[in-house]
């Protein structure tokens, strides 16, 4: 039977509305009491425990497949260097800031050397030099000598990045005049003994630390006042200024400018004023070095201009190195240069300054061979007022005359061939050796006297108990220089053939022991005229470092 939809819901609607009017006509009326408020709560539930589980891995792992094309890509790459690998380095000694040499000899010698240098708290560089030595041989009169010497210096390196420095010094050498025919002649200590004092002081400045610019400057002054026993004295004052540009690390253009000027006064007074202006630029390559430079100079308005040049190049790595080079420069001869090589010269009244003007040109081949350093040079200079030494007792020959030299001046062509070798052998042994041979053309004079022709020096070292002992033996050899006789004559002085011994032994860490024997054949060679070598001596003592 089918009812229709609306015909139900309002049945429905309407049996609800009768039910309810029924209820409420029935509900008695009254009071209600409310003992307590109502409280609901629900009733504790008991809590399940749910473990999760991670799904199975190998159950969803799945595999992926990748198809990348090929493609070719253009890399630009420099070609490799390749370099030889660093060898390991022996361990450095030790280092020490002091050193001091004491001992005596005979005949009657002593002498003493101290030197020391620290470098504190990364900025002052501080030394000490002190040096006393001094030897009296009583077989021949007056034949004696005494020299005395200190110098205190110091460097202070700023953090500024530049460096300041100075030293000062004072030295003593005291010669004495005791060439004379010792037969008839007779002179007091006083009469014959000449001391030349020098004080020294000197300033510096420089870069202590690479500049941003790669360049190096520096300046600096040095002054020295000497005097000596005659009542002559010597002022020199030297000042110059630099700096160095370097290239590419390799390459350098250095450019110097200097003055210096010297005053001698003995009966008269002399001046001697320089002044140099040297630029020069050097440049490095694989096995060659190329200077090219020039040294222009002035002296009492004459300008000269000389070479500064020098190249050299590997022909077969560093086993041949051949080079050729000409240099040109002024040489100042002053009281204390000529005293420094000739002790005995005549100085009031006689002394004369000058410059010695010179050029040289030189070539020649160096390297290393079988583990021997060598070098090989042919040069050619020539010398304007090149000094000479002339002995007084020719100019006055009375044979009780004390026998000085006169400074004379020539201009010299000096043709020399000069080498030097060294090796380590079986490296314990050290081997060393120097020979130098001049031929000279002079235009006045009729010899080079007192310069030699041959000079040569062989030196050995050997080491041994672990390097605790070293023996040490020299050979020098020189010819017989020429020197003027009577009635304007010459004659060659006795040629030197000196051998010579030492050892120095380490005692322990800081404390050693030395002898040195010297002209163990005592030649009695005279370098010059009248003045006799000492022979035979011995000096022996202890050396200390700390």
């Amino acid at each position: 039977m089918v009812f229709n939809k609306n015909i139900i819901i309002a049945l429905i609607i309407l049996l609800v509305g009768t039910t309810v009017s029924y209820a409420q006509g029935d509900l008695e009326t009254g009071e209600v009491e409310v003992i307590k408020d109502f409280d609901a709560r629900l009733k504790d539930t008991e809590k399940i425990s749910v473990t999760p589980h991670l799904p199975n891995q190998e159950a969803v792992t799945k595999t992926q497949v990748y198809n990348i094309p090929p493609r070719t890509m253009q890399v630009e790459y420099l070609a490799p260097k390749i370099r030889p690998i660093a060898m390991r380095g022996d361990k450095l000694p030790e280092a020490y800031d002091g050193y001091l040499k004491l001992g005596g000899g005979i005949p009657t010698t002593t002498f003493g050397e101290l030197a020391y240098n620290t470098f504190y708290d990364d900025q002052y560089d501080i030394g000490v030099k002190l040096k006393h030595h001094q030897a009296n041989f009583k077989n021949l009169e007056n034949q004696r000598f005494m020299e005395n010497s200190g110098e205190l210096m110091g460097t202070y390196y700023l953090e500024q990045g530049y460096a300041v420095g100075g030293n000062i010094g004072y030295r003593s050498d005291q010669v004495h005049y005791y060439g004379y025919d010792h037969e008839v002649a007779d002179f007091s200590r006083e009469s014959v003994k000449q001391n030349f004092n020098t004080f020294d002081l000197g300033l510096k400045f420089f870069n202590g630390e690479r500049t941003q610019g790669d360049i190096n400057y520096r300046a600096g002054l040095n002054v020295y006042n000497a005097k000596d026993n005659f009542a002559a004295k010597e002022r020199h004052f030297d000042a110059g200024i630099g700096a160095t540009k370097w290239f590419d690390g390799r390459h350098s253009l250095d450019v110097d400018i200097k003055a210096d000027f010297t005053t001698y006064q003995d009966s008269v007074k002399q001046k001697l004023n320089n002044f140099y202006i040297n630029p020069a630029f050097t440049f490095h390559n694989e096995g060659i070095k190329a200077q090219v430079g020039v040294n222009l100079a002035s002296v009492d308005e004459e300008f000269s201009v000389f070479p500064d040049v020098e190249v050299s190049a590997n022909i077969v790595g560093n086993k041949f190195t051949a080079f050729v080079g000409a240099e040109g420069n002024l040489q100042p001869n002053t009281m204390r240069t000529l005293s420094d090589y000739n002790p005995f010269i005549r100085t009031f009244g006689s002394l004369e300054i000058r410059n010695t003007s010179y050029n040289h040109f030189y070539g020649g081949l160096r390297g290393t061979v079988a583990g021997f350093n060598y070098k090989g040079q042919i040069g050619y200079k020539d010398a304007k007022d090149l000094p000479l030494f002339l002995n007084t007792n020719t100019i006055f020959p009375d044979s009780s005359a004390l026998t000085k030299f006169d400074v004379v001046y020539d201009s010299v062509r000096i043709f020399n061939i000069q080498g030097s070798i060294g090796a380590t052998i079986l490296r314990d042994l050290d081997l060393t050796g120097t020979i130098s041979i001049n031929r000279f053309e002079l235009n006045n004079e009729e010899k080079a006297w007192h310069l030699p022709f041959l000079e040569a020096n062989f030196t050995g070292v050997y080491r041994m108990l672990e390097d605790k002992f070293r023996l040490k033996g020299e050979l020098f050899v020189a010819n017989g220089v020429p020197y003027r006789i009577e009635n304007n004559r010459s004659d060659n002085l006795n040629a030197l053939l000196d051998v010579s011994v030492g050892g120095e032994y380490i005692l322990s860490e800081n404390l050693g022991a030395f002898v040195e024997i010297n002209n163990l054949l005592n030649n009695k060679r005279q370098r010059w005229a009248n003045y006799p070598t000492y022979g035979l001596n011995v000096l022996a003592g202890v050396t200390a470092k700390f």
